[in-house]
């Protein structure tokens, strides 16, 4: 009889209005869930959430940053790196709260500072398009932003009186300013709390904060490139091992490569005409330290069919030519330089024109979430420097090649654009476009970051730990 029973419970369960229900309630969640998560808007709002990066910003004074741009703009001096050039100073109005960044070619390049702090200053409302989330309480920040254009600061001192920029005098108001900087932060909170490990500072300007890089080392930098920070050790250098660095202050493990500020405009896929010359480089024949390649590469190539090397500096004339050259060439020459690279590589991709990198240590920004393989062509310093071997080599790449690199460019081109198109940067940002990638490889860094400070916290007085790490 109970047998009975249960059987007859089990049928009215699975009667066909019950199933019918059920499936009706199954079926409604699926389309909800299907609409919810497939529609743009609610993936790119629930995805910022989720991945938002919390950034507090240090209460630096603004004659530390926006009150450079005042100085620069009231200043009368000009600047004698820039020979036979029209003044890049144009008429600003007094008390703009965010001026402009210089259109000076020397100092646009290395921006970076303007536009990340930009999109921090902008009004909460507008910055939905933002990776990182502005928080005015420093218990609830991932890191802390460092407003200091610290670039701007060292192009102020060199435009003005380059002779004392490497000393510690007064008359440097370059290193009073980034005096005053270190004496404000490692006094602060923020500081003490992590000995500066989650601090981020931009340094796009190889020589930026020349004077205190040894008492910023830990903190995050955002840096072109690595040339020019790197220490060789007495011992190494005697060693069996002579490219070895026992010590430096910058790492992939904590700081972030960023591109430099393109100086040509974008070229769109569909605006591209019929390319004439091989091969296309403009700069200075003449460098420093790693430059000695491109030296070599220029007398290699200057009198090859197919190939232009021109002689200059993109100032008004400089740029013309250069839109020109890159515009029609289906290869730029991309040379190591002061350092292993340059502004050039991404006025090249904004001109769908193939880098050529010939740069054996090389750094790139956003690796791991661009992969430069696939628009452009990486040469070997030894290969370059064959005789005739170069050209050859490019002349080998196929049109449907040639075609699947530009395309592949055209595709990363927003990722290495900075402005906004807004006065002042004050606006919504693109969101596939620099800052954002930028803070992305930040928030890629913190639980490195965040073990860093436990293990330092643990740490006993008086007790000294060796750098045991060569980090790549």
């Amino acid at each position: 009889m109970a047998l009975k029973n249960t059987s007859t419970t089990i049928t009215s369960l699975c009667s066909i209005p019950t199933l019918f229900l059920s499936l009706t309630l199954i079926c409604t969640l699926s389309v909800t869930l299907f609409f919810l998560f497939s529609n743009p808007q609610t993936q790119t709002q629930t995805q910022a959430t989720l991945h938002h990066l919390k950034v507090y910003i240090s209460d630096l004074p603004r004659s530390l940053n926006y009150g450079l741009l005042d100085a620069y703009y009231s200043s009368t001096t000009f600047d004698s790196r820039l020979p036979n050039n029209p003044h890049h100073k144009t008429h600003i109005p007094k008390n703009l709260k965010f001026p402009p960044y210089p259109e000076n070619p020397l100092i646009k390049q290395y921006s970076a500072e303007y536009w990340i702090m930009a999109d921090l200053m902008t009004p909460d409302n507008l910055r939905t398009n933002s990776f990182t989330k502005r928080v005015f309480d420093l218990n609830q920040a991932d890191v802390v932003f460092v407003p200091f254009f610290a670039t701007l600061s060292a192009e102020l001192q060199l435009g003005t009186n380059k002779g004392v920029f490497r000393k510690k005098v007064d008359e440097n108001m370059d290193y009073v300013r980034q005096r005053e900087v270190l004496d404000f932060v490692t006094k602060t909170q923020a500081w003490n709390r992590s000995g500066g490990r989650d601090h981020v500072f931009v340094l796009t300007d190889p020589v930026a904060m020349w004077h205190v890089r040894a008492e910023i080392a830990p903190a995050i930098l955002l840096v072109v490139d690595f040339g020019g920070w790197f220490r060789l050790d007495s011992k190494s250098s005697n060693s069996s091992t002579p490219d070895m660095i026992q010590h430096t202050q910058v790492s992939l493990l904590k700081d972030v490569i960023v591109p430099y500020t393109h100086l040509l405009p974008r070229l769109q896929l569909s605006e591209d005409q019929r390319r004439q010359t091989l091969l296309y480089f403009k700069g200075a024949k003449h460098r420093h330290r790693g430059g000695i390649v491109r030296e070599k590469l220029w007398d290699l190539l200057v009198n090859e069919p197919g190939v232009i090397m021109e002689e200059g500096f993109p100032n008004a004339t400089g740029v013309e030519q250069s839109i020109r050259g890159m515009r029609t060439s289906e290869f730029c020459l991309h040379p190591a330089g002061d350092t292993p690279t340059s502004c050039r590589l991404f006025d090249a991709i904004q001109s769908l024109c193939i880098p050529v990198i010939v740069s054996d240590n090389i750094e790139l920004p956003f690796e791991g979430m661009v992969d430069y393989s696939e628009f452009s062509v990486f040469v070997a310093v030894n290969d370059a420097l064959r005789p005739n071997w170069l050209v050859d080599y490019l002349k080998s790449f196929s049109e449907e090649q040639k075609n699947k690199f530009q395309q592949n460019m055209a595709h990363v081109q927003s990722i290495f654009e900075y402005d906004n198109g807004h006065p002042g940067g004050i606006g919504p940002i693109n969101p596939d476009g620099a800052v954002n990638h930028i803070w992305k490889k930040v928030h890629q860094k913190l639980p490195m970051i965040k073990e860093a400070i436990v293990r330092e916290k643990r740490k006993q007085p008086g007790v000294s730990i060796p750098l045991r790490c060569h980090c790549t």
